[in-house]
């Protein structure tokens, strides 16, 4: 698995929000698994090309958009739970996205960085303790501590002032362009991740 450096836009920038799954760590695969083992409960499944259109996207509203395409009646809270007991499971093999971990090490300490996922709390917490980066980070925000998920700013914004730095000043870092439309819409520069080459 390799992975291009990555060019940074130009700007004088105060501080850094990373995205988690698929920017940070590689945990696409895992959580596509973890999606695949909880629908099998359901006789539902989810197309591979949907589950990375749909990257960023919170997983009750994965089901949701699920029941609405395909005609399923799944409970979506409990499926998330299903899908989340079976990641934990799959994520102990994930690793760390090299290019982005190395600039996040390369400014820690030197500006405030923060967290800024659309996954849940106790997924996200594992998976940055299983590439061992957590303590980097001045703030972890997820899916828990907003109520408009990507493309919405809101995960972005409530980054942002969590470490203390104006929008326009920080760069973010993201793997989908829900990610970079939520960038975006908070009046921050980015820079996409481009996925790795298997």
């Amino acid at each position: 698995m390799t992975h291009q450096p990555l060019i940074l836009p130009e700007g004088e920038f105060s501080g850094l929000i990373f995205d988690c799954d698929g920017t940070l760590a590689d945990t696409m695969p895992a959580h596509y698994q973890a999606w695949r083992a909880a629908l099998a409960e359901y006789r539902a499944e989810l197309p591979e090309a949907l589950f990375y259109e749909l990257g960023g996207v919170p997983t009750e509203r994965i089901v949701e958009l699920l029941n609405h395409k395909y005609g399923h009646n799944m409970p979506p809270a409990e499926v998330a739970l299903r899908k989340e007991h079976f990641f934990l499971e799959y994520s102990k093999e994930v690793l760390p996205i090299q290019a982005v971990v190395a600039i996040a090490h390369e400014y820690a300490g030197k500006m405030p960085m923060a967290v800024a996922s659309g996954g849940r709390r106790r997924l996200v917490t594992k998976t940055l303790n299983a590439i061992g980066i957590t303590p980097l980070f001045q703030a972890i925000v997820c899916a828990e501590d907003y109520k408009h998920g990507k493309p919405a700013p809101d995960p972005f914004l409530l980054a942002a002032q969590l470490i203390g730095v104006e929008p326009a000043k920080c760069l973010v870092f993201e793997d989908t362009e829900l990610g970079v439309d939520a960038a975006k819409a908070a009046g921050m520069k980015w820079v996409l991740v481009p996925p790795p080459v298997r």
